[in-house]
């Protein structure tokens, strides 16, 4: 092919010559304007994901070719996994260009807890990352939510540049940017980007053009192996990411009792008295409440398994962290799978998840 063509849904470079390589378009179906590739249209019309052989590293090397730019980037961030939705040393990798950060999926959390609060919370954590952006916004790509205020900011701040927007593997780049496309250029659905829960869906560079002289690029998300989603088989994928606000379920426990989520991960409050445990997860994802001297034998006869988790079938496969939780609100995160507060005067806990995924305490969010 002389001239080079990308998928509008993933920004794959269309090829007809080999039907296990990313772009591939049968020869027959290049009679269009706007190509979809064939991993695009299985996605969208089957919800089937061909894996690629593309590697983080390849899409840290497409992030870094941002630093070579003068533009604005759109930081996209996941409130449900704030810890693991950050991109760790992005200020090194676009060359400490301006960054807008668009807090995103406010329609996950109660609709209680105020977006003012939310937003002093987010600038918070950025600070403490070291993260000075010039703008933080809350979000929901799905609702639309200051879709208004997030366009006029942008055209603010970008100062003529192009925009580049950044996030790890789903949160929800390409839906905030489908929200753009319908919102101000009156795009047809058939013509949106590609959006899946599947991690690694935008494969490179999707070029929108801003104005005459400027483009906003989406780019493909850095694939951050740490989350849960990484641990399980692709069908569970969609089931244990939340779909819709989630609701708060409280559990009292004292010493020597256990929470299970769904034998994907599992709390002991080994030390305390007794304190509430309120989880934030997927509907999808149940809770079992035991005593610690069972959770091991409970766990290996799978009545707490609602999940296979690749690698590994017997409790002591976790990995274990032990933390001395002050008194007050403290969140226990599991990367990609949801949080748990604790509320206590204090006291010891246990967490046992899979090796790679990541486990984070900090400041309650709600």
């Amino acid at each position: 092919m002389n001239k080079e063509i990308k998928c509008y849904g993933c920004g794959a470079i269309i090829q007809n010559e080999n039907e296990k390589l990313i772009g591939y378009v049968p020869k027959t179906a290049m009679n269009s304007d706007m190509i979809l590739c064939k991993r695009c249209f299985q996605l969208k019309n089957y919800h089937k994901l061909q894996e690629t052989s593309m590697t983080k590293d390849d899409f840290l090397n497409i992030l870094q070719t941002i630093g070579e730019k003068d533009c604005l980037v759109v930081y996209i961030i996941d409130l449900f996994d704030f810890n693991g939705s950050m991109i760790q040393g992005l200020m090194r990798h676009i060359s400490y260009n301006d960054v807008l950060v668009l807090a995103n999926k406010r329609d996950l959390l109660p609709k209680s807890v105020k977006e003012r609060k939310l937003e002093h919370w987010v600038r918070r954590q950025l600070k403490d990352e070291g993260l000075k952006p010039v703008d933080v916004m809350i979000t929901s790509g799905k609702k639309n939510l200051n879709l208004d205020k997030i366009y006029d900011a942008i055209h603010e701040y970008r100062k003529g540049r192009d925009v580049y927007v950044v996030g790890v593997t789903n949160v929800g780049k390409s839906t905030f940017i489908n929200a753009l496309l319908k919102h101000y250029a009156q795009v047809e659905e058939k013509n949106l980007i590609t959006v899946s829960e599947f991690p690694g869906t935008t494969l490179n560079f999707i070029e929108i053009p801003l104005d005459e002289t400027s483009t906003l690029y989406d780019t493909p998300g850095i694939i951050n192996s740490h989350q849960m989603t990484h641990m399980i088989h692709t069908k569970d994928i969609k089931t244990i990411i939340p779909q819709g606000e989630l609701r708060p379920h409280v559990f009292q426990l004292n010493s020597d009792q256990t929470l299970y989520i769904s034998g994907l991960a599992r709390v002991d409050f080994v030390k305390g008295t007794q304190a509430n445990f309120i989880t934030y997860f997927s509907k999808n994802v149940k809770i079992h409440r035991t005593k610690t001297e069972k959770a091991d034998d409970l766990y290996n006869r799978h009545i707490a398994l609602q999940y296979e988790i690749k690698g590994i079938d017997d409790i002591k496969q976790m990995k274990t962290y032990f933390y001395h939780m002050d008194e007050g609100k403290w969140d226990i995160v599991i990367s990609g799978l949801g949080f748990i507060t604790m509320s206590s005067k204090g006291g010891d806990i246990e967490v046992k998840a899979p090796p790679h995924v990541s486990i984070y305490i900090r400041e309650a969010l709600i």
